[in-house]
């Protein structure tokens, strides 16, 4: 994990804003929905995206083991084993 050095406080609300300088680099826009990870003590933000973790597509969507996976890709790695 790579530190930022940025700091933020919780507001009474229970927020924290993200600095633009990190929105902007990982392309989140406002009104993005954002999951929630927690690994130990560590709380993790990632940018939701519901396609398919291998081709972009979001037709078709399964999620095996916590990865969005498309049924063409799908299709693909069963020829593939």
């Amino acid at each position: 994990m790579k530190s930022t050095g940025i700091v933020r406080k919780v507001d009474e609300l229970g927020r924290i804003v993200l600095p633009i300088e990190l929105r902007r680099t990982l392309d989140i826009a406002s009104r993005d929905s954002m999951e929630i990870y927690i690994e130990g003590d560590t709380i993790i933000l990632k940018k939701y995206q519901p396609a398919c973790i291998f081709c972009d597509n979001a037709r078709d969507i399964v999620n095996y083991r916590g990865k969005n996976v498309c049924s063409d890709c799908i299709r693909m790695l069963e020829e593939k084993i």
